[in-house]
């Protein structure tokens, strides 16, 4: 009898299970002190938590912690951003280098600028305010653990790459979640876009001095017999999910819909 072994989660996806998790409680509770402000207390944002200088202070180390452990090599990030160090380059026998069109990555940034453009525009024009632009970094830092561990449009519409592993704008997510906080003139705000920005140039300038490291044709760092994290087993359950129970799920909704129509008559 054949048993399958369970695969063991890695202590990266752990990790990132547990970002998901804490970023996750803090945009829902940010979205209801932003409500209950709104409500009860018109001149405040988030209860008056904002001008509370010692919990902004944490709230920026958390970030810049985080974003601190990309400047170094270290086994609790994944080998997709890791692959910039020289440490984690493992040679093969192939020497031409396969990397993803630049098309690829000015499609990805055309479509951040123009999104976050609009953004700028509703909150210049007042339609917006500073809480909602707070709001919409939070929740581009949940998205950021979803495209890692469940679903990434990027990788799936634009990039096209294999995993994350092998992605070549992996380092962009700081610098794509703090965006909008270029319109809050903010010391704390704007030096959280600062650090990530220099992430992004690091990562931009190894990729044109290494481009060696970044292809798992050259990089035997970023193939799957290597890789130490995994996580691509949970897209793959998803999906499998999906496959699985996709006509359960088509037979629940055309059920709910005929229902919907009996009440309707």
């Amino acid at each position: 009898m054949n048993i399958k072994q369970k695969k063991k989660i890695s202590p990266v996806s752990v990790l990132h299970c547990i970002k998901l998790i804490g970023r996750s409680s803090l945009l829902v509770s940010a979205v209801c002190l932003y409500v209950y402000s709104r409500i009860n207390y018109p001149n405040e944002m988030f209860a008056g938590i904002e001008n509370n200088r010692t919990f902004l202070v944490a709230l920026w180390l958390i970030f810049f912690v985080e974003m601190l452990f990309r400047f170094a090599p270290s086994r609790l990030e994944s080998p997709g951003c890791q692959k910039v160090f020289k440490r984690k380059f493992i040679p093969t026998k192939v020497e031409k280098v396969k990397l993803k069109t630049w098309r690829s990555t000015l499609a990805v940034f055309l479509a951040w600028v123009g999104l976050n453009g609009l953004i700028g525009v509703l909150y210049y024009t007042q339609v917006i305010d500073t809480g909602i632009l707070i709001l919409i970094s939070l929740a581009y830092s949940v998205c950021d653990m979803i495209c890692i561990l469940f679903f990434c449009p990027f990788q799936t519409f634009f990039m096209k790459n294999r995993c994350c592993v092998t992605c070549r704008i992996y380092n962009w997510d700081y610098a794509m979640m703090f965006t909008p906080l270029i319109f809050i003139k903010h010391p704390l705000a704007l030096s959280l876009f600062a650090i990530s920005m220099v992430l992004v140039i690091v990562w931009e300038i190894t990729v044109r001095l290494h481009p060696e490291r970044f292809s798992e044709t050259t990089n035997a760092c970023l193939s799957c017999a290597n890789c130490t994290e995994k996580l691509c087993h949970h897209k793959k359950q998803l999906r499998g999910f999906i496959k699985k129970n996709k006509d359960i799920l088509i037979l629940k909704g055309n059920e709910l819909l005929s229902s919907d129509r009996k009440k309707d008559k």
